[in-house]
């Protein structure tokens, strides 16, 4: 199964080490089977998607490097 990750658009930094880690980088809120969901502030409503629940993770990359967060995301598998 390919590793894909769904990461909020404005975490370059995240999005770029993980797609030079050999994951596959998608939007939040695409349809696509993922490893985890990586936002910043999960309190405020991104994307006004506080009524869909999810079967994976959700990281929360506030405060965190993105080395922080591709440790987190291999911790999942």
């Amino acid at each position: 199964m390919a590793k894909k990750v769904a990461v909020e658009e404005n975490l370059t930094g995240v999005r770029n080490l993980l797609k030079e880690q050999g994951y596959t980088v998608v939007d939040p809120g695409s349809e696509e089977n993922v490893l985890a969901i990586v936002l910043t502030g999960l309190d405020n409503n991104t994307m006004n998607m506080q009524d869909i629940t999810t079967k994976v993770p959700v990281i929360d990359a506030a405060g965190k490097t993105p080395e922080q967060v591709l440790s987190r995301i291999k911790e999942l598998g």
